[in-house]
């Protein structure tokens, strides 16, 4: 039964990856190089798209840590059921 949620898990992030469009990928090194470009003439808009990456890349960690709680506390009633 494991095996099926992760098979299905599998096709479900394969299938997200196939679909995102190209542009998705080259967005973070051009904020990077807008912002240095920003700061270094003395502007303050490149601190605005500094945290927008941060923001951006905590949501992968989480997504991924959300779906491993709910994962460890159904197994863990899971484990309690079958005592």
């Amino acid at each position: 039964m494991i095996g099926k949620y992760r098979i299905l898990a599998l096709i479900v992030l394969i299938a997200v990856v196939l679909v995102a469009p190209e542009e998705i990928y080259a967005q973070c090194p051009m904020c990077k190089m807008t912002a240095e470009s920003n700061l270094s003439n003395g502007g303050s808009g490149g601190k605005g798209l500094n945290a927008g990456i941060l923001f951006i890349l905590s949501l992968p960690y989480l997504i991924v840590g959300s779906i491993g709680y709910f994962w460890y506390r159904n197994r863990k009633k899971m484990q309690v059921h079958d005592q």
